[in-house]
């Protein structure tokens, strides 16, 4: 992944930032789901709200836990039928260069 998005966040307000990471940490650190599908809950999430940057970090970042792009293509299969056509787009645009 690239600089992290909130830098500005960072720098402006270092204890709202830590707030913010250690929400972070809490959500995605391994637990009863494995790490790769709580990123690919996330993408499919960022998909649904129009996060094209959200959605490549979300998918490389699943990736690199092990996830296939059948896993990453089913998770928008489900997106697409709760959310809408538009998360496809939305995830196409993000994906252009990964998969």
């Amino acid at each position: 992944m690239s600089e992290n998005p909130l830098e500005v966040i960072k720098n402006a307000d270092p204890e709202f930032f830590a707030l913010l990471e250690n929400t972070r940490q809490n959500a995605l650190s391994e637990g009863s789901i494995p790490l790769k599908y709580k990123l690919l809950i996330a993408m499919s999430l960022d998909a649904a709200a129009g996060a094209v940057n959200g959605v490549q970090n979300l998918a490389i970042g699943a990736m690199n836990e092990g996830a296939t792009k059948e896993e990453v293509m089913e998770a928008l299969r489900i997106t697409q039928y709760v959310a809408g056509v538009g998360s496809v787009y939305t995830a196409a645009n993000a994906l252009k260069d990964i998969l």
